[in-house]
């Protein structure tokens, strides 16, 4: 019998080097934000989102401001509403207990590659769970070994670390084109996300650019439909 958890993880790990990477930039980041490395696990386990964590690691200091974190926090992590539309079709078969389960390990990376098989292979909610599961222990391994090592890295530019977060969702990006139909939408959404970012604070723009994105998917393919 085919174990498509198996699959899922095995399909995550060539990314899930990227995510080690950036993960332990996070760690590094936490020591010099005066995070404690039992506060970091509650973060991997319990919020598990990259770049959450990073704007809540950058907000960190003696005076917290919870109710901006969460703010911030609940902002960026807008994005999962489209990310759990578009599967729709992997959990249409599943019970709310399952979809729960399931999609608090969906992250970024394991929904692109989950998106990308479906594609091309009948698949079930057990191949996004073992692909997040992957994701998961990579990072936290990742974040865990970047605050041990922490004290002797004091910039990760120097070693280009910073730049794995990008890298990942620039390759994400790509895996994920279709063809020419795909050029439009694409620079429209990187156009409102580069203006909406010069006159919105915060992460909003990511949201508003993926909703008009979208749209402009939608409407361009009704039009080649007629």
């Amino acid at each position: 019998m085919k174990n498509e958890f198996l699959d899922g993880f095995v399909a995550n790990m060539p990314i899930g080097i990227s995510v080690f990477t950036y993960g332990s930039v996070l760690g590094v980041l936490s020591t010099q934000k005066g995070v404690e490395l039992f506060e970091l696990v509650l973060m991997n386990i319990f919020i598990f989102a990259g770049s959450s964590q990073f704007v809540l690691v950058q907000m960190w200091d003696n005076t917290l401001d919870i109710i901006a974190m969460i703010t911030a926090a609940l902002l960026i992590n807008l994005r999962y509403f489209l990310v759990g539309a578009s599967l729709n079709p992997l959990f249409k078969q599943s019970s709310k207990k399952e979809k729960f389960k399931y999609m608090h390990f969906a992250t970024d990376e394991s929904w692109a590659i989950t998106m990308q098989r479906l594609k091309s292979q009948d698949i079930t909610p057990k191949f996004l769970f073992g692909g997040g599961v992957c994701i998961f222990l990579t990072w936290f391994v990742g974040t865990v070994l970047g605050y041990n090592l922490g004290e002797f890295i004091n910039d990760p530019k120097i070693y280009g670390l910073d730049f794995a977060f990008v890298a990942i969702f620039f390759a994400l990006a790509l895996s994920m084109y279709k063809g020419k139909q795909d050029i439009t939408p694409w620079i429209i959404t990187a156009l409102v996300a580069v203006v909406s970012s010069l006159y919105i604070d915060g992460n909003f723009y990511i949201v508003i650019a993926a909703i008009v994105g979208s749209y402009s998917a939608v409407i361009l393919h009704k039009r080649k439909s007629l």
